[in-house]
């Protein structure tokens, strides 16, 4: 089987959300099934370290596609005549993005649909783009992989699809976090944080991230509280999206920008908690990554997070900033501290990176050998 994947996501330096999932099904899918050949689909020059092995063939699709525009002409210009070239047999696009014209049998993964709920948090242009072509994705699409069972049901309400359309694979977080000990932590603090534990956000600074209330809500927690900061790793998404900083505490909270994996599981096994009050997410790896190091979660009541943290996490409403301080005031008690951590580490048992490329190699050879017969 000729099997071609959107792999425009893979760019060293920016693993975050979409590149971590690509990375981490891709490398599984093409090392376990050596017999078949994958098509990777650059839109720019890639890193041979995304090569993962012989039966892998890179292929650069011009233009580099990071806007609108551009996003058009890669895949509705390009791509088909790119899926014909190569005689692929099933196209996967872990994006969601697809082709609306070719005739190759295609999945594609919509992680979320932030942007039909809250479509003011985008820039106007990204916003239309989704708006008008990720329905007519989902409905020329073959088969439909997303991430969470609230991502499912939003699927169905919003762009009317039939379930047996849609399945469900969690995501997971990389081996490389897990519990660390005490003197791991405290050099890692030394250098992220002054010595001090930190709450810890980690995610790309878009609206939906909620940050701006999470600082708000760490602002009125310090008040009463000295011994613990805030440190925030990601990077602005969109260039609009502006935060403030509460001047009653600034020199408590830490950016750090992007960070590699390696250094994100030594800042995450080092924290006091993950703090997470996004309002909108189909799944949320930061909170997978968190519960493997046994670290505690203060989350929303929103979206996903609910289902993914199950009861490893106090949740609070993402838009009321006192509720969210007093989960953090919470967490200081050592006895619900200690409970937490556990739960942590018991609910991140769910998870697995090797499932999910188990499961979605299923959907792939399901698909081909329906075409097929």
């Amino acid at each position: 089987m000729k099997i071609g994947i959107n792999t425009r996501n893979l760019i060293s330096g920016k693993m975050e959300g979409f590149g971590r999932y690509t990375y981490e099904l891709t490398k599984r899918i093409v090392l376990n099934h050596p017999e078949h050949t994958f098509y990777f689909f650059f839109d720019r020059k890639f890193d041979p370290q995304f090569v993962f092995a012989e039966n892998v063939i890179p292929i650069v699709v011009d233009p580099p596609a990071r806007h609108p525009v551009l996003w058009y002409i890669w895949f509705e210009l390009r791509l088909g005549k790119v899926l014909k070239k190569y005689a692929i047999d099933v196209f996967w696009s872990t994006d969601g993005f697809i082709n609306l014209r070719t005739e190759v049998p295609q999945i594609a993964t919509i992680h979320d649909i932030n942007f039909h709920v809250y479509p003011k948090d985008l820039p106007t242009s990204v916003s239309y783009y989704y708006n008008r072509f990720f329905p007519k994705f989902a409905r020329k699409a073959d088969k439909i992989i997303t991430v969470s069972n609230f991502s499912k049901s939003e699927l169905i309400k919003y762009y009317e699809l039939e379930p047996t359309k849609i399945e469900v694979i969690y995501n997971s977080a990389d081996e490389i976090f897990k519990p660390i000990s005490e003197q791991e932590i405290k050099n890692t603090r030394s250098l992220i944080s002054g010595n001090k534990p930190y709450f810890l956000f980690v995610g790309s600074l878009h609206p939906r991230k909620n940050l701006q209330r999470l600082l708000n809500a760490y602002s009125i927690f310090a008040k009463e509280n000295n011994a613990i900061d805030l440190v925030i790793v990601g990077s602005p998404l969109w260039k609009k999206h502006r935060i403030k900083i509460p001047e009653d505490c600034q020199n408590r909270i830490h950016f750090t920008g992007y960070v590699d994996q390696e250094q994100l599981a030594k800042i995450t096994g080092s924290a006091y908690a993950l703090t997470y009050l996004t309002y909108y997410e189909g799944f949320g790896i930061p909170l997978v990554e968190a519960m493997k190091c046994g670290v505690p979660i203060v989350a929303a009541y929103a979206s996903c997070l609910p289902e993914i943290t199950g009861e490893a996490a106090l949740l609070c409403d993402p838009f009321n900033e006192k509720e969210a301080a007093n989960q953090l005031k919470f967490l200081l008690d050592n006895k619900v501290y200690q409970e937490f951590s556990e739960k942590s580490i018991s609910k991140a048992t769910s998870y697995s990176w090797d499932k999910a490329a188990i499961q979605t190699w299923e959907v792939i050879a399901g698909l081909y050998n329906q075409k097929k017969s």
